[in-house]
């Protein structure tokens, strides 16, 4: 199974539906709406004049944002279509962001420097089936004393099923999770149906895998909110905090981790 060929035929589908989407809001964007949340914010700190790499960076928007914070920020995504809007993006802003077509697993073999910063977040890592690769490429581009700031949904969501009533999938890593489905999550009744190829990672798989790199984490926090309005049956507590109706504040929906690879 081709797992990176299914998931990028996927992706360049919604990348299409996604840059046009009231989710998105293009429009605010290129008006000067920040794309970053409070979370990763906190975490990344002064910006300016930093190197910072963003892992599966979609079409560009929160590179763009790590730009605008004064960042010299280069973005990396699977997706040939979501790269070509990502670098139309930066052209109509004249922001300085780079994008950079690649799988992440083999961002090595098209870029060779080190970086301030790594950063990645919100429903990326379910699209990598080895947590232990991934961290050795965050150590990889990481400078000495640089960090690492990921912000990711919780791995309790991903066992719920999409309308929250039970317990569908496993909390600890698993075979692959083949389906096909109808519309995305910015319209559930878009025009796309293709085949998803995914993975369940729990928390003391990825925090093992960055630990075993030589990273040391120097802060983990765990939310009851997401962010985005990305699933069935939420409601919105105040301005980017959503939570799911029935379940308010008895689950963690989003996780962080900023970690520095040592000197």
């Amino acid at each position: 199974m081709d797992y990176i060929a299914i998931n990028k035929k996927l992706w360049d589908r919604k990348t299409e539906i996604h840059y046009k989407s009231e989710f998105y809001d293009v429009d605010s964007f290129l008006k000067g709406k920040d794309s970053l949340n409070k979370i990763e914010l906190n975490l990344l700190g002064d910006l300016k004049d930093k190197k910072v790499l963003h892992l599966q960076c979609h079409f560009g928007q929160d590179t763009i944002s790590l730009s605008r914070h004064g960042a010299i920020a280069t973005g990396v995504d699977l997706s040939g279509k979501a790269i070509e809007k990502a670098r139309e993006l930066n052209d109509k802003l004249g922001t300085n962001a780079r994008f950079i077509q690649s799988d992440v697993y083999q961002l090595h073999e098209v870029l060779d420097e080190q970086f301030d910063i790594v950063f990645t977040s919100y429903g990326v890592i379910g699209w990598l089936p080895d947590m232990k690769k991934w961290a050795n490429v965050i150590h990889r581009f990481l400078k000495p004393g640089g960090k690492l700031v990921f912000v990711e949904f919780h791995p309790i969501i991903w066992m719920m099923s999409y309308d929250f009533e039970r317990i569908e999938y496993n909390y600890m890593d698993s075979p692959p999770i083949i389906e096909e489905l109808e519309g995305t999550y910015t319209d559930r009744g878009a025009a796309i149906k293709e085949k998803s190829v995914s993975w369940n990672h729990g928390l003391s798989t990825v925090i093992d895998a960055l630990i075993k790199t030589g990273l040391t984490i120097t802060d983990f926090k765990e939310y009851n909110y997401s962010p985005y309005d990305c699933f069935q049956n939420t409601i919105k507590i105040s301005d980017r905090k959503y939570k799911i109706k029935g379940l308010e504040d008895k689950i963690p929906m989003v996780y962080s981790v900023k970690a520095v690879k040592n000197l």
